[in-house]
């Protein structure tokens, strides 16, 4: 971690602000009200995210909001990494925080997957496929958004270890750690068996 704080405060905090803004652009209710479909947090789980966009039924304004708010994370890493390498990983973490608690919306935004794997896409694309393997296996086996985002989120930092990106493997441990807080009452409805499966209007 030392290596990481070499690279300078002022440029870690720069890259971090500037990651945040650009992640707390909330696509999913600007495309949403763009469409006529109105306040996309007054449906469903009242989220911001591309799965919930989904529940207004326009599955093409759900893949639109989905790849932004990947992008979001994405372009923060790759522009905020031509300072740096540390850079990019500061950008990437306010890019995430960006999305979940954007200040545009009084710090009430997504549940950040989305974002993390476009974070992850910028940092090590092998990672984002490893994510996005894991993801596809889950959903389809079991079509809930929500519990296969959490199974990824778990194997991505262990990964990353094993890969040897041990700096950008303890970034993704403390975004898993967010996930899973931001999917408490996901992690409540699945034990009770409440939760809403992909596609549900629930």
């Amino acid at each position: 971690m030392s290596d990481f704080f070499n690279a300078g405060i002022p440029l870690l905090l720069l890259s971090l602000i500037f990651g945040y803004l650009l992640g707390s652009v909330p696509f999913g209710l600007i495309l949403t009200r763009m469409a006529g479909l109105g306040d996309v947090r007054s449906i469903g789980s009242g989220n911001i995210g591309a799965t919930n966009v989904l529940r207004t039924g326009n599955k093409k304004l759900a893949a639109a909001t989905l790849i932004l708010d990947m992008l979001k994370g994405t372009v923060a890493v790759l522009v905020a990494g031509i300072a740096g390498p540390e850079a990019a990983i500061a950008a990437g973490l306010g890019a995430f925080l960006g999305h979940i608690f954007p200040v545009w919306l009084k710090f009430k935004g997504g549940k950040g997957v989305a974002t993390y794997l476009g974070v992850l896409l910028g940092l090590f694309w092998k990672g984002a496929l490893i994510f996005a393997a894991v993801w596809l296996l889950i959903a389809f086996a079991t079509r809930y958004s929500s519990l296969a985002a959490l199974v990824a989120a778990v194997i991505t930092p262990i990964a990353l270890y094993f890969f040897g990106y041990h700096q950008i493997a303890f970034l993704f441990l403390i975004l898993t750690i967010i996930v899973f807080l931001k999917h408490r009452a996901n992690i409540h409805r699945l034990v009770s068996g409440t939760e809403g499966r992909i596609g549900s209007k629930k």
